[in-house]
């Protein structure tokens, strides 16, 4: 499927306290904790449990919760399809969208019962 600026736009407008209990919940139905979850979140974008608690209470949407990320520079290694979209195919101009999809992959990982060395993602030496 190919991503629209109108898609990317409601993706970046969306706040993230409303999506963050649907990923805990998927999370915790499958076995997997708030720990784990924010530990890939903090892996993904740099925020420590305070930071992310505090975005979490401010009511940021997407766009800003991505802008203040520090995105982890194997984040390019996140591949794949989620609800239909190819990451790596993701337009760079529709930046949102696509960080929102790669994390989404690695939450969806987790819910699957990945290992959590292999979700973070290394560089093969």
């Amino acid at each position: 499927m190919i991503v629209t600026a109108e898609k990317n736009e409601k993706v970046a407008n969306m706040i993230f306290a409303t999506i963050y209990p649907l990923y805990l919940n998927r999370l915790e139905k499958n076995g997997r904790t708030k720990e784990e979850l924010n530990q890939v979140i903090e892996w993904f974008t740099g925020f420590d449990e305070d930071k992310l608690q505090a975005l979490i209470d401010e009511k940021v949407s997407f766009r800003t919760f991505f802008e203040k990320a520090e995105i982890h520079p194997n984040a390019h290694m996140i591949k794949g399809v989620v609800c239909g979209y190819r990451i790596e195919e993701i337009a760079d101009k529709f930046e949102v969208y696509k960080q929102c999809r790669r994390m989404e992959k690695l939450i969806e990982e987790l819910a699957r019962g990945r290992k959590m060395e292999k979700i973070l993602r290394e560089e093969k030496k």
